[in-house]
């Protein structure tokens, strides 16, 4: 009997701290997505917004948020914002615009930037799949996609942000010049996509299996790396890269 109060003892001091954590998460959590708000450099639509009605920012981006006519790039997935910042700080002659319905994430990205008065950093809160109603065609030049959920199930190819769907909306809003960047950590999603580009008759650029092997790699491509990628290649995991255009 002793015992068993001693693990039910323990099993309920885990479940309290365990509470305890999740209540401290939900909070942060709250308090970023207040703070995001108030960030002159984020855009948060409602879903209607997009959908139902012309969204304002379509095809003005350049005019009303950015205020200038420098090209637009964006990044699909943004996560945290550290590609979106980092190629910012870069490419000071670019736009950069980073794309999640995970705002509390990209906060701290938006933070950064304005703490660093990096102007031509911004972020946008909505679904990937809702990118064409956001963005006029051709008002986009270059897209990134940085370490995307490769979706491995069959039941989930609908979701790979390199599907034929997928790369149609890209294709829809990308200048007739405008490039695509595939960097992942999935060995699967870097072939999945190889095969596809080349079967549908898209224009591979470059690519390589283990970027951080190869010495000519593109400098903002091993230049700049997110918190998870990090993660990646200390545990050895070999990062991939592709470069192409949607014809």
């Amino acid at each position: 009997m002793i015992i068993i109060r001693h693990f039910s003892s323990q099993n309920s001091n885990i479940h309290g701290r365990n509470k305890k954590s999740e209540l401290l998460g939900s909070k942060n959590k709250l308090k970023r997505f207040r703070e995001n708000e108030t960030f002159e450099n984020v855009i948060q639509p409602k879903r209607e917004e997009l959908t139902d009605q012309e969204f304002p920012l379509k095809g003005n981006w350049n005019r009303d948020f950015f205020k200038n006519d420098k090209p637009i790039v964006l990044e699909l997935g943004c996560g945290k914002g550290e590609y979106t910042v980092g190629l910012a700080q870069r490419f000071p002659e670019k736009n950069f615009l980073g794309i999640d319905i995970k705002g509390a994430r990209f906060w701290r990205g938006a933070k950064t930037a304005l703490e660093e008065n990096i102007t031509n950093a911004g972020f946008l809160r909505t679904q990937i799949e809702l990118v064409d109603k956001a963005f006029a065609d051709n008002e986009i030049s270059e897209i990134w996609i940085t370490f995307p959920d490769p979706q491995i199930k069959y039941k989930r190819t609908k979701h790979r942000m390199t599907n034929p769907e997928f790369l149609a909306r890209y294709k829809a809003i990308l200048k007739p010049d405008g490039l695509m960047h595939l960097k992942t950590d999935s060995e699967y999603m870097h072939g999945y996509t190889l095969g596809l580009l080349e079967g549908l008759g898209h224009e591979i650029l470059y690519a390589h299996h283990n970027i951080y092997i190869n010495h000519e790699a593109p400098k903002e491509v091993v230049g700049i790396q997110t918190f998870y990628e990090k993660q990646y290649l200390e545990k050895g995991k070999p990062i991939t890269y592709i470069k192409f255009k949607i014809n």
